[in-house]
């Protein structure tokens, strides 16, 4: 009956099981998360109203983050979340920053290229240092 654990209840009170060998805590993830797995869906539930969980997965996740670029923030906060999110992102693996940056233009394509711009910059610099530091 040994199984292992994979679920997103980590980080909890009295956890002594190495923590999922620190997998990553959201879903969905690209590392060694849990499948979705239809067969172990809860069951609808009658009440006075049929009660059932709700699939999120056809919602609109990027109307709102689009809005807060164009309408909100300032020119100066722009500049600072782009500066902010690509000094992250230029450390993650390629196909993650090309996920976000999807995600990031679909909320505005301008907000998707400036990060990418950002990323770039980022990363074009890093190379130029390693490449000093090989010579040293």
């Amino acid at each position: 009956y040994r199984a292992s654990v994979r679920n997103y209840q980590r980080d909890g009170p009295m956890n002594v099981n190495g923590n999922q060998e620190g997998g990553p805590n959201y879903f969905p993830n690209s590392f060694s998360g849990p499948n979705v797995d239809r067969r172990w869906k809860q069951t609808k539930v009658t009440g006075t109203l049929d009660i059932d969980r709700h699939d999120s997965a056809e919602e609109d996740d990027f109307n709102q983050a689009g809005i807060f670029w164009r309408q909100v923030l300032s020119e100066e906060e722009r500049e600072r979340l782009v500066d902010n999110i690509g000094s992250h992102l230029c450390n993650a693996q390629k196909f993650i920053q090309e996920r976000a940056i999807r995600n990031f233009s679909a909320a505005d394509p301008q907000y998707g290229k400036r990060i990418q711009q950002n990323i770039n910059r980022r990363n074009k610099g890093a190379e130029g240092n390693m490449s000093v530091q090989a010579n040293l």
